[in-house]
């Protein structure tokens, strides 16, 4: 027999895998250190963050408070203040409970803890590095607590080494402060990143949070919803189907103020806006199910960011046939606001002198009698019939485009000499189809160009040269319009400013997360600017996420798209010949920045296979 190999782990080594599981990022500790802050009954609380939370993530509230003790004991694992006994998990009110967090952030930063009851004269200074008490001592604080972590992950190089950009962890920090402060409406909130104020969140009510939270434009596309049922209680709001977004990171689901996830309940909301929002596009929403904490489990992930319903299929059909209630009494009568009470106009007081509609007939009227003055029986005056039915040429038109693009293309996967053989051909020669694709004949056979996305390789690469040479030319608006971003976006377009003045934006802030345009890009001044930049940073945001291009190639890319000529639009012929001259004076004429085919040709053999 060999010696006994099972051995209790070092506390600290202990607190180092805890701490895997809880704190995986910065954003983590905000999330958990902000979920404190309520649970100690706070009514304002502030949170510094520098270097996206790797340097500094600082929290202060003005909650409680901890005496000396309790701030040493809330260092150690399984030291809660909000459970007793087993039973206690059945009915979690806290958003804390596993006794973890704070053991687990000190094994892996540098933590300095400042705490004093409200009924204390002096506080407690306490300095722990990497689980360790380095110091402690009374202090003269303001009553509640302050949490510093500094250094995060310092002790644990392997992990900050896999941290990602700071652009992206700061990103994470964002979206846990908004999901904690977004449903605590009655708390006042205060978020600084970098010394420089980004959140500014007074206690009001829901809606009054969402605005300040996503920007005042937000307030026009929400739409009410409220449902009570013996199983819960669902408030919030769900935004207006013309408000939806490519982009996700406007749903929020909350089980009594709690963030959680589920993709069940999303599939819910989403069956709720079938045929009302294209495929592909996101609907905001914002609901908090007030519930019995007896029939949910919130103990499933360390997180805490999963729960269990008891009835979770009879919740999904709730969810749906409320969020669809909400939606058709919008659709129905779109004007109304559904905070104050419905009320309909009376008639007008003089209803009774309305004229009533009568109807008027002509007694000497004859229809074989001719010349007569009801010229609407007059064969004459009947004009314009011609266009009722196509022509012969039309009708073979059609034809061809039915059975020529009911059959796959052959694409051009290599750079061929297309150009000499467009240069060649007659500008006549060019046509449109579906006000989508131009033809045009060449010597090997026919080339359709996908119109959009032919100038949208014309323009990335003229706003990419732009950006190079640090020379975009701008268009000067006749009437400066104003544009209301959320925190989030203010702080991504002032990230871009320099860019966006290269490519030809003339932008201006005009007081908190407001912006004026008083000029735009030559290539959109036709354009309407608000929608233009708005549509801009939601492309920034969906290429950023999707693809790896640059900061610079994404603005271009981004800017190009939504610039583009749409499908839909009818070109001249000189529009059509000057398009394809353009393209093919591009360095990467047949495919799109992402990579989709602009240029497709279908040889003189493909055709006469067709017609055997």
């Amino acid at each position: 027999m060999g010696g006994n190999i099972i051995k209790l782990l070092p506390d600290h080594v202990a607190n180092q895998i805890a701490a895997g599981e809880v704190i995986q990022r910065p954003g983590s500790v905000v999330k958990e250190l902000l979920e404190n802050a309520i649970d100690a009954g706070a009514t304002e609380i502030t949170l510094n963050v520098k270097d996206a939370g790797k340097s500094l993530i600082q929290i202060i509230d003005n909650g409680v408070g901890m005496t000396e003790t309790d701030a040493r004991m809330s260092l150690e694992r399984h030291a809660t203040s909000k459970i007793n006994e087993a039973n206690d998990l059945f009915s979690i009110k806290t958003f804390g409970f596993r006794g973890e967090a704070m053991a687990s952030i000190a094994a892996v930063s540098h933590l300095e803890i400042k705490t004093k009851p409200h009924n204390d004269e002096l506080g407690t200074h306490l300095i722990v590095e990497g689980s360790r008490i380095i110091k402690q001592e009374p202090c003269s604080t303001p009553s509640g607590t302050s949490m510093s972590i500094k250094n995060l992950f310092y002790n644990i190089p392997a992990r900050r080494k896999f941290l990602k950009s700071d652009n992206a962890e700061f990103r994470n920090i964002i979206d846990e402060f908004q999901r904690v402060a977004i449903p605590n409406f009655q708390i006042r909130f205060k978020f600084y990143n970098n010394d420089s104020e980004l959140f500014h969140l007074p206690s009001g009510t829901f809606r009054q949070r969402l605005v300040c939270v996503f920007g005042k434009s937000i307030n026009q596309k929400l739409v009410p919803v409220e449902e009570t049922t013996n199983l819960a209680e669902i408030t919030g709001f769900a935004g207006k189907p013309e408000a939806a977004k490519k982009t996700r990171g406007e749903q929020f689901l909350f089980v009594n103020n709690r963030y959680i996830k589920s993709n069940y309940f999303h599939h819910a909301i989403t069956m709720a806006y079938e045929k009302l929002i294209p495929e592909g596009y996101n609907p905001s929403y914002f609901l908090n199910f007030k519930i019995d904490p007896k029939v949910i489990d919130v103990n499933i992930h360390p997180t805490k960011t999963e729960v269990k319903f008891e009835a979770e299929k009879d919740i999904f059909v709730i969810l749906r046939t409320t969020i669809k209630k909400s939606l058709g009494q919008y659709n129905l009568v779109p004007s109304i606001d559904f905070t104050s009470d419905v009320q309909f106009s009376a008639p007008p007081k003089n209803a009774d002198e309305i004229n009533q509609p009568g109807v008027f007939v002509n007694p000497e009227f004859n229809p074989f009698k001719e010349n007569q003055n009801n010229s609407s029986r007059k064969s004459s005056s009947i004009s314009g019939w011609e266009t009722l039915f196509p022509k012969s040429e039309e009708i073979n038109q059609f034809s061809f485009e039915s059975e020529i693009f009911n059959q796959p293309a052959t694409t051009v996967s290599s750079k061929i000499n297309i150009e000499n053989e467009v240069a060649a051909e007659d500008r006549k020669g060019f046509f449109q189809i579906h006000n989508k694709y131009i033809l045009s004949s060449i010597n090997s056979g026919l080339m359709v160009i996908h119109q959009q996305r032919a100038h949208e390789r014309i323009l990335f690469e003229k706003f990419l040269l732009a950006l190079d040479n640090r020379q975009g030319y701008s268009q000067k608006q006749l009437f400066p319009v104003t544009v209301d971003f959320s925190s989030y976006d203010t702080n991504l377009i002032k990230e871009l400013s320099e860019d966006l003045k290269m490519l030809g934006f003339d932008i201006e802030e005009f007081g908190k997360n407001t912006f004026v345009i008083n000029g735009m890009p030559t290539e959109a001044q036709n354009a309407d600017p608000k929608p233009l930049l708005e549509n801009l940073v939601e492309q920034y945001k969906i290429n950023r996420d999707k693809l790896t291009l640059d900061k610079r190639q994404n603005l271009a890319v981004s800017l190009a798209r939504n610039t583009s000529i749409k499908v839909g639009r009818k070109l001249s012929t000189e529009e059509m010949a000057n398009l394809i001259d353009e393209l093919f004076a591009c360095e990467l004429p047949y495919h799109t920045p992402s990579g989709k085919p602009i240029v497709n040709s279908i040889s003189i053999d493909e055709l006469e296979k067709r017609f055997e």
